[in-house]
């Protein structure tokens, strides 16, 4: 027992000694000039003690202050018409001080510049990895030389890899900015030439314009890789995002592919068919909020077969009521249809008001993907793209390995003939339509995550997906896929260079010249009554 209560004395002991040393370094903030404060600050930093960083962002924040009965130093807020005090060491609470026994701590610019190197280098060695790698990108940006003996001695204590890495290119940053020697500054630029990144090639760039010996022709060297394999990276991240756009016109489009090949009627209203399914999206998840909270994250699955049905039931009825009275009048359907789509707006509207709803997206399509540190790809447009795939490939199935598909085919081809053998081709259109129609209910509940829910969230997709249909052939899936990808990928190659506006515009030029040499599109239906 008694060595026990002398183990524990000296531990008091060691923790009085450790607390004496804390605030004597604390309180020799306040007395002296500016320079002797700066002297102060280094040795504060210096020590490592836990209370030296709160410390130098309150100084920094103007919050510490000193007693002028005692000298001692205060971490320190404005209450009413006094200030209530923080003791810094152990951060206890220390009372009420009036405003004329408390005297603010001033700094000047220099000091703000040692005091935020300073903090960089306490939250180098700090216990959470994410502190640290923001601090080491910090110097990475800033280039301060100061920071390089703290930076030096965390590489040395730094388990993780990839923070480690991270800390010597920062390291190196620093080191082209300081006064060490050329050996030093070359290895720097080679560490450096690894880190793709354009802040990286402006730091490298400005080096070699302030340098005139053999550095300058390796700095501009690395300077000029980053520069080629950014290009390399901006040419993949421009197809990806093209193939993200092209997945959302082949949901949008495909549907219309479908009824416009079959059938040969220009429906207007398919954009509306795309905002019914957006719609749905958010009913289905506003009632599993309300009633199964627990199922939340399931929502939007659970919204796709709701979205089908709804969008589907809408365009059987649509065809049943309006389009089989029109087959022969293209310019009839075409205006009935876009007359449905005003109602279809305006009933939206009515039910759920003109302002955009929110959908919320689910945990497991939040977040991003990183290829090669520079490509980042966003998890709900990766799910996106792989129910696109998805939808077109089921579709392909039941076209060719389904009764259903087979009639359809027969009726696309050759319609007299389809119902020679029996087919009910009233039946057949309906049935079509209404799948091209579910369809499109599908692509609502994809831009649910990506775009406003709307009443006007189909009108934003209905010419392009005309587009993707003339293009891609009428009728033919494989052309719609062809030309979603096509389109999409070109136009977000046209839009950094052309902007957003002017690359449609482009676009919408090279189809009408496309389709003057080829009128069928890419892929042109073979039949009977097709070539009639």
């Amino acid at each position: 027992m008694r060595s026990l209560a002398a183990i524990l004395m000296l531990l008091l002991m060691t923790c009085g000694v450790w607390a004496s040393d804390a605030a004597q370094l604390i309180n020799a903030l306040a007395p002296g000039d500016f320079k002797e404060r700066e002297t102060a600050i280094s040795a504060l930093a210096a020590s490592g003690a836990e209370e030296a960083a709160p410390v130098l962002q309150a100084l920094s924040g103007g919050n510490l202050y000193v007693r002028k009965s005692d000298g001692k130093v205060f971490i320190a807020e404005t209450r009413g018409d006094a200030l209530a005090l923080t003791d810094p060491v152990g951060m206890a609470a220390a009372g009420e001080g009036a405003k004329a026994d408390i005297e603010k701590i001033k700094i000047n610019n220099n000091l703000r510049r040692l005091i935020s190197n300073a903090l960089g280098g306490l939250t180098m060695v700090s216990t959470d990895p994410a502190a640290r790698r923001k601090a080491a990108l910090s110097v990475l940006k800033s280039g301060d030389p100061a920071a390089l003996p703290s930076l030096e001695k965390a590489i040395s204590d730094e388990k993780d890899a990839g923070l480690a890495a991270l800390m010597k290119q920062a390291a190196a940053a620093a080191t082209l900015r300081s006064d060490r020697s050329d050996a030093e500054k070359m290895a720097a630029i080679g560490v450096l030439k690894e880190r793709t990144d354009r802040d990286t090639a402006a730091l490298l760039t400005a080096f070699a314009a302030t340098t005139d010996s053999g550095l300058k022709d390796a700095a501009t060297a690395a300077a000029q890789s980053i520069e080629s394999t950014l290009a390399r990276w901006a040419a993949v991240q421009n197809v990806w995002y093209g193939l993200s756009l092209s997945s959302v016109l082949l949901l949008a489009a495909i549907g219309l592919a479908i009824t416009f090949g079959v059938m040969g009627v220009i429906n207007m209203a398919h954009g509306e068919m795309v905002m019914l399914g957006a719609y749905t999206t958010y009913v289905v998840q506003g009632m599993v909020a309300q009633h199964a909270p627990g199922l939340l994250p399931y929502a939007l699955l659970l919204a796709v077969p709701a979205a089908f049905l709804v969008s589907g039931s809408v365009g059987v009825a649509l065809e049943r009521c309006v389009i089989r009275f029109l087959y022969g009048r293209p310019l009839e359907t075409l205006l009935a249809t876009w007359g449905v789509s005003l109602v279809l707006q305006q009933a939206v509207r009515s039910i759920f008001g003109p302002t955009n709803k929110e959908v919320t997206t689910p945990a497991w399509m939040s977040g991003s993907v990183d290829v090669g540190g520079v490509l980042s790809l966003t998890m709900n447009r990766i799910v996106i793209l792989a129910f696109a795939l998805a939808v077109f490939a089921g579709l392909m199935m039941l076209m060719k390995a389904s009764t259903a598909g087979l009639q359809m085919r027969a009726v696309t081809q050759n319609r007299p003939m389809a119902n020679a053998m029996g087919i009910r081709s009233n039946w057949v259109d309906a049935l079509t339509f209404g799948l091209g129609s579910g369809i499109a209910g599908l692509a609502g509940v994809a831009l649910s995550q990506i775009d406003n829910v709307s009443p006007n969230l189909g009108q934003s997709y209905i010419i392009d997906s005309f587009l993707v249909v003339v293009f891609g052939g009428v009728g033919n899936l494989w052309g719609t896929l062809a030309g979603a990808v096509t389109l999409g990928v070109a136009n977000k190659f046209l839009e950094p260079f052309a902007g957003a506006v002017l690359g449609k515009i482009l676009i919408l030029i090279a189809v009408i010249l496309f389709i003057q040499k080829r009128p069928r599109g890419l892929f042109a239906l073979k039949g009977r009554w097709v070539e009639a």
